[in-house]
């Protein structure tokens, strides 16, 4: 599993997961629906308590003050006073009738069902104005007085308050009604509707989860196949099953996967004929160039001798007869590392003593400066590193300006040998293209004396060891720097340890294409 998989696991699910704004989603629209349904059922329902006990108790106090307040004699003494609010009353649990008139006076008359639960002060003056507000008589209104109520809380605790006045003179009567247990009913009704709520919330998560899943599980396995199929494994199809979106998307996906795989396989076929071809002419060149070389080298050692008109033709046909034979060789290696083929043969060599046969093997010990110390023993293929050290120095006396200087440097695992020269630098545009096979900087000028490929190899060289190159230009701009870094001990990188077939390549025959650096 990469590290990037677990760090996703460990860190759990993200807002950005779909099925997390599945759940989300469905939860809102449960959460909202039920919210409302709730909420419209509530209030129907309170509405419906609210208004039958208060109807049956208006309608109740009614008829009481028509039978027994309207009854009573005009100015009637306190005791005929109480005596109607206690018929009125009549032992009804939560309802308290309070009755008021008035004697010659002016003075008021009070009598109550409960003088200590209910009094004339428990009673909204907007109310006891409307009550006793007397009205016109016409055609929309054939009393005086009319019944109205209010609903109130008295020490926290609800109460529907209603009055009336006897026309004629008659008392004013004011009810007192508790809606306490309307109340404990409405809050047990709210409850339960909150349990419905939660009771939905959680169906709507658990519908989500199966829904995710559904969804998601195609989705999944389409990812993974995506996964395979980049992993380079092309035969991966999906199962296909159902006639929806998804599985229509598992046909696409199977669709491209097979025109994939058909094209990969054209292109790797291709591909291996053009190696082949590659490799082949390489080796069939070999043969007139060995019998080219030695002609070459006949007339070299004549040209002394030969017509000044002539010596510079064959001057030319032998630098570039060798340019051949360098190509052809360049070409052979390329190939191997293309086949995977090239191998290293692994040994404990001293840096500082193969870097100084390097130098000193083409005589290049007055143009390059050399700081490394004696004693560094690291396990590498020294022809391998030969070919690579070559390849940069010869590049960087070619194209920089001298002094050329090599330096090695060791850490606990690493070995790294920096190369830096003191000319131009190396272009910015042409930087990421300095260890690509035959690269030419200049289009003007597509020629040049090496082959384009010396980069290309000495990078491919430093890949076997499990190493790299990198390249830049100096901090200060005074010229390039190479830095080849390869692990101390290489062996897990290096192969099964058979050497390359191919010949040890040296020399400074390549440039940074073509003189792509400078």
């Amino acid at each position: 599993m990469s590290g990037a998989a677990k760090r996703a696991m460990l860190a759990g699910p993200r807002w950005t997961s779909l099925r997390l704004r599945l759940v989300v989603v469905f939860a809102v629209v449960a959460l909202t629906a039920a919210v409302s349904a709730s909420g419209i059922a509530y209030w129907l329902n309170r509405e419906a308590v609210l208004t039958r006990t208060q109807d049956s108790a208006l309608d109740s106090f009614r008829d009481e003050m028509r039978r027994h307040a309207a009854s009573l004699p005009p100015q009637p003494t306190p005791g005929e006073l109480q005596g109607g609010a206690d018929l009125m009353v009549n032992g009804k649990v939560g309802y308290s009738v309070l009755l008021l008139d008035e004697h010659d006076g002016g003075k008021p008359v009070v009598a109550a069902s409960d003088a200590d639960r209910f009094t004339l002060d428990d009673v909204p003056r907007r109310l006891q104005d409307a009550v006793n507000d007397r009205q016109k008589i016409g055609a929309g209104n054939s009393a005086p007085y009319h019944l109205y109520w209010q609903r109130i809380e008295l020490d926290g605790k609800p109460y529907l308050v209603g009055g009336s006045r006897i026309v004629n003179g008659g008392p004013t009567g004011y009810m007192l009604k508790s809606l306490e247990n309307e109340r404990r009913d409405l809050n047990t009704l709210a409850w339960s509707l909150g349990i419905a709520i939660a009771l939905a919330l959680v169906g709507s998560a658990l519908l989500a989860q199966a829904a995710a899943t559904m969804v998601l599980k195609p989705v999944r396995r389409l990812g993974d196949a995506a996964r395979r199929l980049g992993e380079g494994k092309l035969e991966t199809r999906l199962r296909v099953s159902g006639t929806d979106e998804l599985a229509e998307l598992a046909r696409t996906f199977n669709r491209t996967a097979e025109a994939l795989e058909k094209k990969v396989a054209d292109m790797s076929a291709r591909e291996e004929s053009s190696r082949r071809f590659v490799a082949d002419m390489s080796h069939e060149l070999r043969t007139p160039l060995t019998a080219l070389t030695a002609v070459t080298e006949v007339l070299e050692d004549e040209v002394d001798n030969l017509d000044p008109m002539i010596a510079p033709a064959v001057n030319l046909v032998v630098s570039e007869t060798r340019r051949l034979g360098d190509l052809v060789e360049n070409l052979m290696e390329v190939t191997r590392f293309d086949a995977g083929t090239a191998k290293v043969v692994l040994d404990t060599v001293d840096v500082a003593d193969q870097v100084t046969a390097c130098i000193d093997a083409r005589a290049w010990l007055d143009a390059v400066e050399l700081d490394a110390e004696r004693g560094i023993m690291v396990r590498l293929d020294p022809r391998r590193l030969d070919v690579i050290l070559a390849n940069l120095i010869g590049n960087a006396l070619k194209h920089g300006g001298s002094p050329v200087k090599v330096s090695v440097r060791v850490a606990e695992d690493e070995l790294s040998i920096e190369v830096r020269d003191h000319g131009p630098g190396i272009p910015a545009e042409v930087l990421p293209h300095v260890f690509d096979r035959f690269y030419k900087a200049s289009a003007s000028r597509p020629r040049s004396d090496g082959s384009g490929l010396g980069l290309s190899i000495a990078m491919e060289n430093a890949l076997a060891h499990g190493g790299s190159i990198t390249a830049a230009n100096s901090p200060d701009g005074d010229g390039a720097v190479f830095v080849l870094r390869l692990p101390r001990d290489p062996a897990a990188s290096a192969g099964d340890g058979t050497e390359s077939a191919g010949p040890q390549i040296g020399g400074p025959e390549d440039e940074r294409g073509e003189e792509s650096a400078r």
